[in-house]
């Protein structure tokens, strides 16, 4: 009887020992360091904010992955991204991001279809409390931040790459077609101002076309078709957008001219960018990588949300790494596949 009754007693000890183990732990809890306090603060200093994404349009790698990353990243840090598809029509996108500033969003992101359309209300966006950062295409209001490619740079990159190829000392034509998106466009401005500054620096390249196709295949695809008729002997083709060269490039193929013109463009380095540069429809491919600039363009907004800046008073440029891509360069992971 008594070996039972101790057994017992044990229990009842051990029980209330394991309680008052349990009571002093919670007494215990450990703090946190002054610094992860601080850290919790801007972690708090995004939650709740809403982002207002408006490109020029979905429907494309380039701005369908940029929208995968930030609403993933985005719900990540507790904020809510509203996004506004215009579909290439100029005039919804301006009544897209006049509403959302009347919405009093906390961030207005915009990939400027020109530099002059947007530039009124985005200087309203930061007017009204919003930051407003632009994606690849500024405007001409400076707005706090820039994320995207240096489309000077990339101009360079690809006139030097053409000097190689067609100028002096190279044995061909030095005839080289310019294939534009939008004329009003930083993208095209810029690259077109790197372009020519490189290949003025050689008196035997002649440009022998420069037009725009408006960021549309099948325009490039007629222009070059043209092209390609009146100057049988070009040497390069340039375009500022793969997907727009792309129809360059099918003209080009189509003249059986494939191997004999260079063709080069810049862009996002999608899957579809990669299997051109395979199939031998490019040559060579400066590459800016969408998906890295969608975890980019979050990363600013995290900046200015913590900043305790106003908005309009900062101005800052986070730009792209750009690499070159071909058919060495241009395979397996090199390019991305769209986010799901």
């Amino acid at each position: 009887m008594s070996i039972r009754i101790s057994q017992r007693l044990a229990v009842v000890l051990g029980a209330a020992a394991f309680a008052a183990a349990g009571a002093a732990g919670a007494a215990e809890t450990p703090q946190p360091s002054k610094g992860g306090v601080e850290l919790q603060q801007k972690a708090e200093a995004l939650r709740g904010k809403t982002i207002a994404w408006v490109p020029v349009t979905l429907g494309f790698p380039l701005a369908d992955e940029w929208t995968a990353v930030m609403k993933q990243e985005a719900e990540a840090a507790g904020m809510k991204l509203v996004v506004r598809d215009p579909g290439w029509n100029a005039t919804a996108q301006l009544q897209a991001v006049s509403a959302l500033i009347g919405d009093k969003v906390d961030v207005v992101v915009v990939q400027n279809p020109n530099v002059q359309l947007l530039a009124k209300e985005l200087k309203r966006a930061n007017e009204n409390g919003a930051f407003v950062v632009q994606v690849n295409m500024a405007s001409n209001h400076r707005a706090d931040a820039f994320v995207g490619a240096n489309f000077i740079r990339i101009g360079q990159m690809l006139g030097e790459e053409v000097i190689k190829a067609c100028g002096k000392g190279s044995g061909t034509s030095g005839k080289v077609q310019i294939v534009q998106g939008e004329l009003t466009a930083t993208a095209s401005l810029d690259q077109m101002a790197g372009l020519m500054a490189a290949l003025n620096k050689d008196d035997t390249i002649k440009v022998v076309s420069d037009q725009a196709a408006g960021w549309d295949a099948n325009k490039a695809l007629d222009i070059t078709s043209s092209v390609i008729q009146q100057h049988p002997d070009l040497c390069a083709s340039v375009g500022f957008w793969g997907i727009m060269q792309a129809g360059a490039a099918q003209a080009i193929k189509a003249a059986g001219k494939l191997g004999k013109v260079k063709i080069y463009a810049s862009g996002e380095g999608s899957r579809s960018d990669c299997d051109m540069i395979q199939q031998g429809l490019f040559d060579k491919f400066v590459n800016y990588n969408a998906k890295q600039q969608g975890h980019d363009i979050m990363q600013t907004i995290n900046f200015l949300l913590q900043s305790g800046q106003k908005p309009g008073s900062l101005y800052i440029a986070n730009f792209s790494e750009l690499n070159w891509l071909d058919k060495e360069t241009g395979k397996g992971d090199a390019c991305w596949d769209l986010k799901k």
